[in-house]
């Protein structure tokens, strides 16, 4: 190239050089990536999912980095107020939402993550590696106050040849607003009519009072009392088996809708949803409490994300979506090695494709 051309180029790129400057300086002190923008998401609820969310979000986010999910385990019923609110992105919670709640917020969406299943815990010395015998009628006796000691009659019938002790049982509950609550008020409800026509079921209920009674905060606050509480019954997610297992606490066999006594297993879970999921409608509330079948576990539930049809941002609202897209697919969050660590089951396929139809009316 000739001498004088090349001393013009370099003339033009010397000119240049300032404004290439301050551009490169935008783009390092704009605040801004080079690459997309990163979006905060916020999870809070249940209890009962939360160590299922903890498994999924440090996964999910080395695939996703852009995309940065913060997980609170604050309960069911703040997880739906916190959604309702716009606060939190996704509300995780136990229990849908109900009649009443869906027509004061009609733009909320109720979408199935995974199944659940509850156990009914106690702390009995001596009895603790047994699997006693129960069912709803001594439970809502335990909790209404009318079961008083271990050594009832009706306990004892359900546990022939067991010798249980004569010491006052301690029921624990929940006192936040709880998915776990609505589901074992449910199962109460369903199997004993004098406890639908009084306590009822809900994510808060007015717990009769009961000489001894103690109120607990989460999964993790039920299974510490039930552990530091000899004679002590409580009602806790299956996510926290680990849990009850280092503090040696009993498990109850649970009598069903066919009159079998049953533990709480992957099989007995399974069973219970072939009878029940068929019958989710679109919206996928629907409770799967007390199903029939001989095979079936009385305490299973959808896991629910409470999510905002409305989004406060479009990229908010893909991000959501593709989230929850990836945590019911079976090649993600759905995944065996997710689920096995939590003791949850797989959406059917069908309910799977229920979730997917109204993750997309997310916008």
């Amino acid at each position: 190239m000739p001498k004088g051309v090349l001393r013009s180029v370099s003339k033009r790129a010397r000119a240049a050089l300032p404004a290439l400057l301050v551009l490169a300086a935008g783009f390092l002190f704009s605040g801004a990536p080079a690459s997309a923008a990163s979006v905060r998401l916020l999870e809070t609820g249940s209890t009962l999912l939360y160590p299922l969310f903890n498994l999924w979000v440090p996964d999910y986010g080395k695939a996703h980095p852009n995309v940065q999910i913060t997980t609170q385990g604050t309960g069911s019923g703040t997880g739906i107020a916190q959604a309702i609110s716009g606060i939190a992105q996704i509300g995780a919670s136990d229990a849908y939402m109900s009649n009443a709640q869906m027509k004061k917020n009609p733009g909320i969406l109720n979408i199935p993550l995974a199944i659940s299943a509850q156990m009914v815990n106690y702390n009995i010395p001596g009895l603790n590696g047994r699997h006693l015998k129960l069912n709803g009628p001594v439970l809502a006796g335990i909790y209404s106050g009318k079961v008083k000691y271990w050594d009832n009659a009706q306990i004892k019938a359900l546990n022939p040849g067991v010798k249980l002790p004569h010491d006052l049982i301690v029921p624990v509950h929940r006192t936040d607003g709880s998915g776990d609550t609505f589901i074992f008020s449910q199962y109460l409800s369903f199997s004993t009519p004098s406890w639908a026509n009084s306590a009822g079921y809900g994510t808060t209920i007015s717990w009769p009072p009961v000489q001894g009674g103690i109120g607990a905060v989460g999964n993790p606050g039920m299974v510490n009392a039930s552990k530091t509480t000899p004679y002590s019954i409580a009602y806790i997610g299956v996510s926290f088996r680990n849990a009850t297992t280092a503090a040696k606490l009993g498990e109850a066999l649970l009598e069903n809708r066919a009159g079998r006594f049953l533990k709480l297993t992957p099989e007995t879970v399974s069973a219970a949803v072939k009878v029940t999921a068929a019958k989710t409608p679109a919206d996928e509330r629907l409770s799967l409490i007390f199903a029939p079948g001989p095979q079936s576990y009385p305490i299973i539930n959808y896991e629910y994300a409470i999510v905002k049809k409305d989004q406060s941002s479009p990229a908010v609202a893909k991000a959501v979506k593709a989230f929850l897209d990836w945590a019911i697919s079976r090649k993600g969050g759905n995944a065996p090695h997710y689920l096995r660590a939590v003791g949850f089951v797989a959406l059917p396929p069908a309910i799977a494709k229920l979730s997917h139809k109204q993750i997309a009316e997310i916008h």
